[in-house]
């Protein structure tokens, strides 16, 4: 295991960027860092601003999701790999950082497999949905982020990922994030978003559910009934990661002054098997 971390900031409205930057530029050099950003909200404000809906899908299973047609991507790139991406690379450098903004299509560093078919309900009735340039991750080449960080910098990573057919595919960036953080073998992710953390009742700002525990079944099942919308992925991708190897993932709320050392320091809601708290994993 190495002493790098993987942040992942959300793209939802609300988020204070400068927040996550100057932390991040607190703990750098002494703390490496892989960074990773969405920038879904800024996405959906550029559409609409084009005089464009964001389209969107709802799959057999109800899950809402961005379809990604070629106009769409050209958009996401717009604004994902170009705006945002390159936004968060100035502050940092501002901070003293010496970034690197990059996608997951650049040196091939996220691989993936489009799904040309998609299969959608609409007005109750599935059909098959074609033309989407979304796909799920298959591979991670951790070359050049290796080379950056071994040189200093620190990669700013976004997506999309690069197809097997060489094409770009919107991907889910807390995924991204978790096969970052297992390529690198990462000691702890970090996801920060407009939230404290999983809540048992979303009402109740008060009713933070600070641990689970992955190795306790009942622990798993209540943080699942627990989550709602969007969180539901979250829960389930911070299992996948603990599961799969890293020892800590954190859900942080981008919204504190110093949120990534917060989080560090054991705010949020904390994934981790038995008895890991207390640890050096948590400073």
């Amino acid at each position: 295991m190495s002493q790098l971390i993987v942040v992942k900031l959300g793209g939802s409205a609300g988020i204070d960027q400068n927040l996550t930057l100057d932390d991040l530029a607190a703990l750098w050099p002494d703390q490496p860092v892989v960074f990773v950003h969405g920038a879904n909200a800024a996405l959906d404000e550029f559409m609409r601003s084009q005089g464009k809906e964001p389209p969107l899908v709802t799959s057999a299973s109800g899950q809402v999701s961005r379809y990604t047609d070629r106009e769409t991507m050209d958009d996401l790139l717009a604004i994902y790999a170009g705006r945002t991406n390159k936004r968060l690379v100035e502050g940092l450098q501002a901070r003293g950082v010496n970034a690197v903004g990059l996608t997951g299509l650049d040196g091939g560093i996220a691989r993936g497999k489009r799904k040309p078919a998609i299969r959608v309900v609409e007005d109750g009735k599935a059909r098959m949905l074609r033309g989407d340039y979304a796909g799920s991750l298959t591979g991670i080449d951790t070359r050049l982020l290796t080379l950056l960080l071994g040189n200093g910098y620190l990669p700013v990573v976004t997506p999309p990922a690069l197809s097997v057919d060489g094409e770009a595919i919107n991907v889910d960036g807390d995924k991204l994030a978790l096969q970052l953080a297992l390529a690198l073998e990462a000691r702890a992710m970090v996801l920060l978003s407009n939230t404290t953390g999983l809540l048992a009742d979303v009402n109740d700002p008060a009713s933070l559910i600070q641990m689970i525990d992955v190795s306790d079944k009942a622990s798993m099942q209540d943080a699942m009934k627990a989550a709602a919308g969007r969180m539901k992925k979250k829960v389930q991708a911070g299992i996948d990661a603990v599961q799969s190897g890293i020892p800590l993932v954190i859900f942080g709320d981008a919204r504190l002054e110093k949120p990534v050392s917060s989080a560090l320091a054991g705010t949020g809601t904390a994934l981790t098997e038995e008895g890991t708290k207390g640890s050096n994993l948590w400073s």
